[in-house]
């Protein structure tokens, strides 16, 4: 199995000649996030593929207008099933799959499983459980940290490799009363999900593209506090440039 990382918290898993992508970007909204700060290229370059798994529903992470620019519109995409209808709405996808919680299905030599993902905005969200050529992987989207991290341990684990944002990102949205608290993991969040996981290599994802403040700010520091929480945890960090990859 090879991972190969995406700009922002896009993932392609490669097996056996059949690829897989989770959350690929390409198009994103300037208007929130502000000038990227990392190159975001055309995915056309990473040829056909398998499916395409979709953790949540939110702008940079379900890019449908990529999805049918790169791949047409009858590539498979997997969705969490309670987001089914608002990927029905927002896209003209034909082939929208809902996989609701704890689903496994096949794709090419992939088992793959629909697992617990807690969303920063209380959107739908699940995270990926990988499996093929007796390696396991996890893509957890931009989830809080949560108390499901043993369950999935104990299901799944250990894991060769988890996927896990680390940006701690802190929004002002105008529709929303602020909390000041961050949508998703921080780096000391994901190094201990990495350690509760039994993950042999944490790859960072979902950080260093975007810092736009006030309505979009990045933790400070986020992969120097990572390497330090992993040091002082035993875990393994692999720190993917895009398009870089990791053969398990």
């Amino acid at each position: 199995m090879i991972i190969h990382r995406l700009p922002w918290a896009g993932i392609m898993v490669e097996a056996d000649g059949h690829k897989l992508l989770i959350d690929p970007l390409y198009y994103y909204n300037e208007a929130f996030f502000g000038k990227a700060h990392e190159s975001f290229v055309p995915l056309g370059r990473l040829g056909t593929v398998d499916a395409v798994l979709v953790t949540h529903t939110h702008s940079d992470h379900f890019d449908h207008r990529a999805i049918a620019a790169f791949w047409g519109k009858d590539v498979p995409v997997y969705v969490p099933l309670e987001a089914l209808p608002t990927a029905k709405e927002q896209s003209q996808l034909p082939r929208l799959i809902g996989a609701a919680l704890h689903q496994t299905f096949t794709v090419g030599p992939f088992a793959i499983t629909a697992t617990h993902s807690v969303d920063g905005l209380g959107d739908p969200q699940v995270a990926w459980v990988v499996q093929g050529n007796g390696k396991t992987m996890i893509h957890c989207g931009d989830t809080l940290w949560h108390g499901y991290w043993w369950q999935i341990a104990k299901a799944f684990g250990p894991f060769d490799a988890a996927c896990l944002p680390i940006n701690g990102a802190v929004i002002a949205d105008p529709d929303l009363t602020p909390s000041g608290q961050p949508i998703c993991l921080t780096p000391e969040q994901a190094v201990s999900a990495a350690a509760v996981l039994g993950a042999q290599r944490l790859i960072p994802i979902h950080f260093g593209a975007f810092h736009a403040p006030p309505q979009y700010m990045e933790t400070p520091d986020a992969l120097g506090r990572l390497e330090e929480g992993a040091r002082l945890r035993g875990i393994t960090p692999v720190v993917l440039k895009p398009f870089e990859s990791l053969t398990l």
